[in-house]
């Protein structure tokens, strides 16, 4: 169950993002492509942080996305000036003091949430063909997800992959291989 304060920052964290999504993507239009990166981000952060709180749940652990301003800001300010999206919107915090194994399942589970996301958005793109605007948003959902699930297994505190790698390297390396290769050669 998601608490008001919980959806309120979800909500603001996942509609910044697409903005700066949208101005890097569209410098000189970012609103004509904001409905695509709504739904894109929509896929790729929502389900990322509810993966990371759900699996802390499942753990015994109590769980709560918080934005961080500060970092939202940034994120817009790097959009708008250098065109790279670089975003930290906020973090799903855990109760108490999980083990290294917990905290290793705990982070896994969200940019595991983005491999499988884009594996199923670029299975759709194999098997249905589709048209230029169903294709646009399969390929975007694939392009996004990808993109933050390997950046999120980079092995930088305070990001999912050093914890991963402190757990396990077999996860670790499991995980982040096929992300790399989607992300550089597809």
């Amino acid at each position: 169950m998601l608490s008001s304060r919980e959806v309120v920052d979800l909500v603001a964290s996942w509609v910044t993002i697409s903005v700066a999504f949208s101005v890097v993507a569209n410098p000189s239009n970012p609103l004509a492509v904001l409905p695509l990166y709504l739904v894109v981000v929509g896929t790729a952060f929502i389900f990322h942080e509810l993966a990371h709180k759900y699996a802390a749940i499942h753990l015994g652990y109590h769980a709560e996305y918080r934005l961080w301003t500060a970092g939202l800001v940034f994120a817009l300010l790097l959009a708008f000036t250098t065109g790279f999206v670089f975003a930290a919107p906020g973090a799903v915090y855990v109760a108490g003091l999980p083990n290294r194994r917990d905290n290793g399942i705990i982070s896994i589970a969200g940019p595991l949430a983005n491999f499988v996301i884009a594996s199923f958005a670029l299975l759709a793109l194999l098997l249905l063909q589709p048209g230029y605007f169903l294709f646009r948003i399969l390929y975007s959902i694939f392009h996004v997800n990808a993109f933050i699930g390997f950046f999120n297994m980079l092995p930088l505190p305070p990001l999912d992959g050093s914890k991963v790698l402190e757990w396990s390297a077999a996860a670790y390396v499991s995980l982040l291989v096929p992300l790399a290769f989607y992300v550089f050669f597809l």
